[in-house]
């Protein structure tokens, strides 16, 4: 197992594994994500376009396993970033968090809070952010495709010192598996003050 830590542009020769990644882990619940890889390796190449970007992989023998990502916010997609700009907050000292990604198989083991970790430590590094964030969907209870067993992260996401900040609202457009074409899907955000 390699972890391996990358930035803006170096991550271009590895956009289509993670783009096949995303797809794999997002068809599962939550997501439900019918996506693609024209989609995706366009979507990713905001963080290639970011300077301060941030890729985590994970590489058993050199096939990538899992993946975490983040960049500033005021590099993010306009949907991220409007509800922290409608709220008044400076989103220059806002670094946020992608996606993390992980084959099942390879869960259970550390990978994720290794994740956080690797992230914020980037983040201080860089010096000007107060704040690390990152969204997640919000899904009903009695959704039809929820497994009887599933278990959301909000109390893994509370052990990493994270709040939940439900008045901060986006929307996402993504076809779900069951669709036949795109429709919005409510985000919510969740914070971590990171000043010393």
């Amino acid at each position: 197992m390699d972890l391996r830590l990358l930035h803006g542009p170096a991550i271009t020769p590895h956009i289509e594994d993670l783009a096949r990644l995303r797809i794999e882990v997002f068809r599962e619940f939550p997501y439900l994500y019918d996506g693609s890889l024209e989609y995706e390796a366009e979507y990713l190449q905001t963080y290639a376009r970011s300077p301060d970007s941030l890729f985590v992989l994970v590489l058993d023998h050199e096939r990538v396993v899992g993946a975490s990502t983040g960049l500033p916010l005021s590099d993010e997609i306009d949907e991220f970033k409007q509800p922290f700009i409608e709220a008044g907050v400076d989103i220059e000292r806002i670094f946020y968090f992608g996606e993390s990604v992980l084959l099942p198989e390879y869960r259970g083991h550390g990978l994720g809070v290794g994740f956080f970790a690797k992230r914020e430590g980037y983040a201080r590094r860089l010096g000007r952010f107060d704040f690390c964030v990152f969204s997640s969907v919000e899904r009903p209870l009695d959704h039809p495709r929820r497994p009887p067993d599933y278990q959301p992260l909000d109390e893994f996401w509370h052990h990493r010192g994270y709040q939940h900040l439900p008045q901060l609202r986006t929307e996402l457009d993504w076809q779900d598996l069951d669709e036949s074409s795109q429709s919005p899907k409510p985000m919510s955000f969740w914070i971590k003050d990171i000043r010393p």
